[in-house]
């Protein structure tokens, strides 16, 4: 199966993938900020239970000064410079003394009033940064401590830089997870897609093999939903077929009717004899090429399109080669074949009266030596066409009368025997077939006639 842009299993392998890429970090986003919310709000919540127990814990002596052992129940407050830390300062002018955690080792400015105000709880947060380069947080609180509404400040500050960290450590473990599922989900999913496309591949391979010959009709058992489509393309086989065979046997018919009347008037013309005959018998005989060369002409269009038929050359041109050494014993033919086995994508008959035709022309014209050379086609190359290069010692065509010679009925030497159809006749078939002929001049010295085909895979 091709994978690629245009490929209906990437399209939606890709855009499964996309979504799922985007609903996991919108998940992860989701988890990441419900999770840094409630933090937060634990962390406050925190801060705000130490302040009430801090404020709980301390009280004025009789001769005005704050006093109290405040036990906060966390042990970060007794290790120096933790991040956190409490602290009672007088706020009445009869009221001395300051209490403070054994973590706070050094005094923490707070800001003024006027830039952050009690709020309506009278109590304010802010941030600072710590004994340590920590980023705190902090939450203020005045109280009135006796009837002589004397005044303290409380301040319970909490390691924002601690709770910053716990949320970037989980962040980290809830994206490693997910990205470890999306993978999995993934995978699972572009092997799913790929299972359920499957079959498409095999209708594809079936129909490879109906085009290159080797089977009639696509055989197997599909799934419902491609079941009809392979149902319909087997009909269209059967319909091509019946089609061809139909074809054929109107081209027998018409061939079969023509041939009497024109066995008839090429009789009559040699019992006529004189000029006029020999003009009749002339014109009779022109007229059962043409009918032979368009009818096959006909056959060939018939079939090349509907059903392919395959070749194999190696055994054709080693016969061709020796029937021809047979009629020409002074001859010398080398046949160059490759290793691998090359199947022609049409019909042997087709491909004999091609080689026949420019093997009979390279015997008739060389002086002593004919090659022919079988080259397959290159993997993977557009059109998969292979070449047949037959090529002679002779005199070989110039290149202005290379397509003179392709020509019906036209001969550069009238002193050899033949009728000139030959080049032409060849000419058309490969044309039938989207082939290729190229005349040129051969390594050898004369012609070389190089033919290109498809090649049956």
């Amino acid at each position: 199966m091709k994978f690629g842009p245009r490929s209906v299993a990437f399209r939606v392998i890709a855009f499964s993938t996309v979504w799922a890429v985007a609903m996991l970090v919108v998940v992860a986003t989701i988890i990441s900020t419900l999770y840094r919310q409630a933090s937060e709000h634990s962390f406050q919540s925190l801060l705000q239970a130490h302040l009430f127990n801090l404020i709980s814990s301390v009280s004025v002596s009789d001769s005005g000064s704050l006093v109290g052992a405040p036990d906060l129940g966390d042990l970060r407050f007794s290790i120096p410079r933790s991040g956190w830390y409490w602290s009672v300062t007088p706020v009445s002018k009869d009221l001395t003394g300051e209490l403070r955690s054994i973590s706070m080792t050094g005094a923490i400015p707070s800001p003024s009033v006027q830039k952050v105000p009690f709020n309506s709880d009278f109590q304010r947060h802010y941030t600072a940064t710590g004994l340590a380069g920590e980023q705190i947080e902090a939450v203020e609180s005045e109280f009135v401590l006796d009837t002589k509404n004397r005044v303290a400040r409380f301040r319970v500050i909490g390691n924002r830089s601690e709770l910053d960290g716990d949320i970037a450590r989980f962040d980290d473990k809830v994206y490693a997870y997910l990205a470890l599922f999306g993978a999995g989900m993934i995978a699972i999913n572009a092997i799913a897609i790929l299972i359920g496309l499957s079959p498409l591949d095999r209708v594809r391979k079936a129909l490879q093999r109906v085009r290159e010959g080797e089977a009639t009709r696509l055989d197997g058992r599909f799934p419902a939903e491609i079941e009809p489509l392979a149902d319909e393309t087997n009909a269209l086989i059967e319909n091509n077929r019946r089609i061809v065979e139909r074809a054929r046997t109107q081209v027998g018919n018409l061939a079969h009717s023509l041939k009497t009347p024109l066995a008839i008037l090429l009789n009559e013309s040699r019992q006529i004899g004189g000029e006029k005959g020999h003009l009749v018998g002339e014109q009779a005989a022109a007229m059962q090429q043409q009918v032979d060369h368009y009818l096959q002409r006909a056959r060939i269009a018939a079939q090349r399109d509907s059903v392919v038929f395959r070749t194999q050359l190696k055994p054709l041109l080693e016969r061709l080669v020796r029937v021809m050494l047979k009629l020409n014993p002074d001859a010398r033919i080398s046949l160059l074949l490759p290793e691998e086995d090359v199947k022609f994508a049409g019909e042997s008959e087709d491909f004999e009266e091609i080689t026949g035709n420019l093997l009979e022309n390279a015997v008739k014209w060389a002086k002593s030596q004919v090659t022919v050379t079988l080259v397959p086609a290159a993997a993977g190359t557009a059109g998969e066409m292979f070449t047949l290069a037959i090529e002679d010692d002779g005199p070989g065509i110039p290149e202005d009368k290379a397509r003179e010679v392709l020509k019906r009925g036209r001969r550069l030497d009238e002193t050899k025997p033949g009728s000139g159809l030959g080049l032409s006749i060849v000419h058309d078939l490969i044309r039938e077939y989207d082939g290729k002929l190229d005349l040129e001049r051969s390594s050898l010295g004369g012609l070389r006639a190089a033919v290109l085909l498809r090649q049956a895979r």
